[in-house]
């Protein structure tokens, strides 16, 4: 990374300075070097950082603020974000975490879009604490008949964030679809000693142990951004419950 270069290089040509050029003594050489060093890496890193962090900003604030009102609107302003944040690309080689944490977010958007196959390379050079896009890089080796990829991807991904619940129940999904349903019991049961008492796990581990398929509307739109559902399923799910509970209310004025 540059600038870690550039700081051991300052770091380096203050030490020569200071011991051979004033010929004082080395450890007030190399205190002086490493004071020279962590500054500048600092200062260099707040720099890249803050310039980074304007581009998505800027990127990720034109999606939040414009209303549209069709489809067509919506992909153009998504493939703008893209756009944008490809330019913070350029800063990659500047700064650690950088170009993880820029992939993933223009992974995140090409996936959220269903262009798969364009989100995937971003996606696979993501940043792996980023367990909303380690999820999505799970279901696309899913999709793509890739278990032992999908297995690998899932399990760096609850490593980095243990705590999320969605993520533990998305891989047990995911177990499920590829045919594996004990080891997905195994997978929530090794979610729930991470996050104990979590009604989600509870529940789909009791759904599972009785042989029915995981039940995964209660995380709402976080759900379906991993288009393993279609929205269309919980709209459905939402007008059954209307029509349900209409008739109870009709029987019981009976």
């Amino acid at each position: 990374m540059y600038n870690i270069v550039i700081s051991l290089l300052l770091g380096l040509v203050t030490f020569a300075v200071i011991f051979f050029a004033a010929s004082l003594a080395w450890w007030i050489a190399l205190l002086t070097a490493i004071a020279v060093l962590l500054g500048s890496f600092v200062l260099i890193s707040k720099i890249i950082m803050k310039k980074v962090e304007a581009i998505m900003s800027g990127a990720m604030k034109d999606l939040q603020t414009q209303r549209v009102t069709s489809k067509e609107m919506q992909i153009q302003l998504v493939d703008r974000a893209i756009k944008e944040m490809q330019a913070a690309l350029q800063y990659e080689k500047w700064q650690v975490y950088v170009g993880g944490q820029v992939n993933a977010s223009i992974g995140m958007l090409y996936y959220i879009k269903r262009d798969f196959n364009a989100a995937f390379p971003y996606l696979e050079k993501g940043f792996f604490k980023n367990w909303v896009t380690m999820g999505m890089l799970g279901v696309y080796y899913l999709k793509k008949n890739k278990k032992a990829k999908m297995k690998e991807t899932f399990d760096k991904a609850v490593i980095g964030s243990p705590k999320e619940s969605l993520l533990w129940a998305l891989y047990a999904y995911c177990l499920c679809e590829s045919g594996d349903q004990d080891k997905a019991i195994e997978i929530l049961e090794k979610g729930l000693k991470k996050i104990p008492g979590n009604e989600q796990l509870v529940l789909n581990i009791a759904l599972l142990k009785e042989g029915k398929k995981m039940k995964m509307t209660g995380y709402g739109e976080m759900w379906y951004q991993f288009h393993l559902e279609s929205t269309a399923a919980l709209q459905k799910q939402q007008q059954m419950g209307s029509m349900t509970g209409g008739m109870q209310r009709r029987v019981i004025k009976r």
